[in-house]
């Protein structure tokens, strides 16, 4: 059985089949199935003198066949469903001849039914990246034990990527995926490695998995879900009723941030989704784009100039 995403794209659902992340169809030997993940991998070293650049080239290859070779899931992925994401590494600092300092930088996406456009699900910057790299020896994880901070930092973020597809497909369908990157954040307390403890910081790996898993930030499973699978994925043929479906998602986070105002979840979400939101209200009824305007207003504030520009059409 596998996963079905590609009916979404091209638009060939039928009755029969159900419209949530465990929507499934036999196959037959004709399908080729691939891994979860068509992550593109980006290792750059500006600042970085006297070391030679091909340290880098392998390093990039090796950590792009870790991302793309691993099979993350039980579940079987056509190449076409494969989750579009990108990471971009900075090394600011070589250390020593294995020992690097940096940034890391994940975005994913996910395809809107419909139309060609792809919406983002995820964009986050983790400045705190240190981690050991051996040139031409592969990357492994265990994914119940402790691991080099190179292949848990990894590991990580392909489970956040994959719980936050999942859970846009799906209401709360990613959890188990949100569970599996607590579980290398658990596993990582006593690593030298900062980023995976609670103490370090409001905004690392730590919070994020944290606000992932925790029962106050339900209603952010809930706006996953509603925002794409009743909002945007039905946009091209109902379109105010797609935009009201949006409003009501946006709206469910006010209970979020009235328990958790401030948190690394809403920064994030709306780090990838402020420009979107923009965009989708440009094309609003009057009432709508003050009724959403007024809940970002409360619940974002660092991008209310944005906001306000949904109003600068009424």
């Amino acid at each position: 059985m596998i996963r079905l995403k590609t009916s979404y794209r091209n638009n060939n659902l039928n009755a029969n089949e159900k419209i949530n992340s465990h929507i499934h169809f036999s196959f037959s030997s004709a399908h080729i199935f691939s891994q979860e993940l068509q992550c593109q991998i980006s290792v750059v070293a500006p600042q970085v003198q006297n070391v030679d650049k091909k340290v880098f080239q392998t390093m990039q290859q090796t950590l792009y066949e870790f991302m793309n070779n691993t099979k993350w899931t039980s579940d079987k992925f056509t190449n076409n469903e494969r989750i579009d994401c990108t990471i971009l590494i900075t090394v600011n600092e070589r250390v020593s001849n294995d020992q690097f300092k940096g940034s890391i930088q994940v975005q994913s996406r996910r395809p809107v039914f419909g139309v060609s456009y792809n919406t983002p699900i995820f964009t986050y910057n983790d400045q705190n990246f240190e981690f050991k790299y051996v040139e031409f020896q592969p990357l492994e994880f265990n994914e119940t034990g402790s691991n080099p901070n190179l292949s848990a930092v990894l590991a990580y973020y392909a489970y956040i990527i994959l719980g936050l597809d999942y859970d846009s497909f799906g209401m709360n369908a990613g959890a188990q995926y949100f569970a599996k990157a607590q579980t290398i954040v658990n596993n990582m307390q006593n690593a030298a490695e900062s980023g995976w403890r609670a103490f370090e910081g409001t905004n690392n790996r730590y919070w994020l998995s944290e606000n992932m898993a925790n029962a106050a930030f339900k209603p952010f499973h809930t706006m996953m879900y509603n925002f794409h699978r009743k909002g945007l994925d039905i946009m091209s043929k109902k379109k105010e009723e797609g935009i009201s479906a949006i409003t009501e998602s946006i709206e469910e986070l006010m209970k979020v941030h009235q328990e958790k105002p401030g948190s690394v979840l809403l920064q994030t979400l709306f780090y990838a989704k402020a420009d979107e939101i923009v965009n989708i209200y440009s094309g609003a009824l009057p009432d709508q784009k003050v009724r959403v305007v007024n809940t970002l207003s409360e619940i974002d504030p660092a991008n209310s100039g944005k906001y306000n520009k949904i109003l600068e059409g009424n």
